[in-house]
């Protein structure tokens, strides 16, 4: 049975797709959740709209990442916590603390979670990568230093 989706749906397809699944996927699952609706021929029009609007959408959102890209590859983060004498730090430093000091010091909104933090136990400089779109990933300076 083709039907077309009306959301991203991991392991079948994007939205605007027309896909084929069993009767029994659909029937039972997709369609009454509504994440899919019958390919028509009038669906297959109104189908092709949303993978238009889905590119261009997705366009933009490459945009806007890569201008924050370019803004904070130059930069570099600084962040201040408490450290022993040889520069270990009392505990670590986390994603949320990354993204709370870039919107303090870049005044860029980041969410924790597109940002990959091994562990920063030392003060110095150290580099932390962030993916805001599947093709847009970079690294960001940290300079973590003692209070």
């Amino acid at each position: 049975m083709k039907v077309i989706l009306r959301s991203d749906l991991k392991g079948l397809g994007k939205r605007g797709d027309i896909v084929e699944v069993s009767e029994g996927h659909a029937r039972n699952f997709l369609l009454p959740k509504g994440h899919a609706f019958t390919a028509t021929d009038g669906a297959v029009s109104q189908a092709t709209a949303m993978r238009r609007a889905r590119d261009l959408r997705d366009a933009q959102d490459r945009e806007s990442a890569q201008a924050v890209a370019s803004k904070l590859v130059s930069t570099t983060i600084t962040i201040k916590v408490k450290a022993g004498a040889e520069g270990r730090l009392f505990g670590s430093v986390t994603a949320a603390d990354v993204a709370a000091a870039i919107h303090e010091q870049a005044h860029i909104d980041l969410d924790r979670r597109k940002l990959h933090v091994e562990h920063i136990k030392t003060t110095g400089t150290h580099q932390v990568s962030a993916k805001l779109h599947h093709d847009v990933e970079f690294p960001i300076t940290l300079e973590v230093l003692a209070k």
